[in-house]
C-alpha cells in the first residue's frame, strides 16, 4: 500500500458517516460495489484543509454492477439500500447500477457513454482525476481503493480535466461548485 493509499484509508476510517455507509453497504452483498466521487474526495479535501469531517458533502455516491440493466432491477437495489439505512443517510446515498449508465447518460449530460464492464471502469470516465477515487470496505475490514489516475491530484487539491476524455460539458459548473467550498483548489486547464 502506498503512503497516499494508507493516508486515504485513514481519512476514510476517521469519517463516521462514510464508515457507516461502507459498513452498511458491505452487509448487503452487492456485486462489484464502491462508494466514490464526492464522498471520498471531499473527505480528503477536508482533512488536507483542516475542515470538519463531512463539510461540503452533498451525498454518498454508491455504484454497483449488475448485468440486469432493467430499471426494475436497479429500483429494487435502491429500495434495499434505503431500507438498510436510517436518515439522514437514506436520503443521502445515491445508488446507481453502473451497467445502466450508458442508457441514461447521453440524455442527461449530452455526451456519448460506452457501456461499462465493471464499476471501477466508471472511475476512468469521471470529469477530473481528483474525482476518480472509489473505496470499498472489504470483508476483512481493509479498505480497498480504486483510483485509475492515482491519488496525487486529490491530495494536492488539484482539479484538472480527465486527460482520457473530452472536457465534460459540466466542467465549469463542477469547478465553480468545488471552489465555492474549497477555495484552496488549484484548477488546471489541461
Amino acid at each position: 500500500m502506498t503512503d497516499l493509499n494508507a493516508r486515504l484509508a485513514g481519512i476514510v476510517r476517521a469519517d463516521p458517516g462514510l464508515m457507516h455507509v461502507l459498513t452498511t453497504v458491505r452487509g448487503l452483498g452487492l456485486n462489484d460495489w464502491r462508494v466514490f466521487s464526492g464522498a471520498v474526495y471531499q473527505s480528503v479535501w477536508n482533512a488536507v484543509t483542516d475542515r470538519p469531517v463531512g463539510y461540503g458533502r452533498k451525498d454518498y455516491d454508491l455504484g454497483y454492477f449488475d448485468p440486469d440493466t432493467s430499471w426494475d432491477a436497479e429500483d429494487l437495489v435502491i429500495k434495499r439500500v434505503a431500507a438498510a439505512l436510517d436518515e439522514p443517510f437514506r436520503s443521502e446515498v445515491e445508488v446507481r447500477n453502473q451497467a445502466r449508465v450508458h442508457l441514461w447518460f447521453p440524455d442527461r449530460f449530452g455526451e456519448p457513454y460506452e457501456a461499462l464492464t465493471g464499476t471501477d471502469e466508471a472511475l476512468a470516465r469521471f470529469v477530473a482525476p481528483a474525482f476518480a477515487v472509489g473505496v470499498r470496505l472489504e470483508r476483512d475490514d481493509t479498505i480497498s481503493i480504486a483510483a485509475p489516475f492515482g491519488l496525487e491530484d486529490v491530495f494536492s487539491l488539484t482539479l484538472r480535466p480527465n486527460p482520457d476524455r473530452p472536457r465534460a460539458k459540466g466542467w465549469d459548473k463542477a469547478v465553480e461548485s468545488a471552489q465555492a467550498r474549497w477555495p484552496e483548489l488549484k484548477v488546471l486547464t489541461s
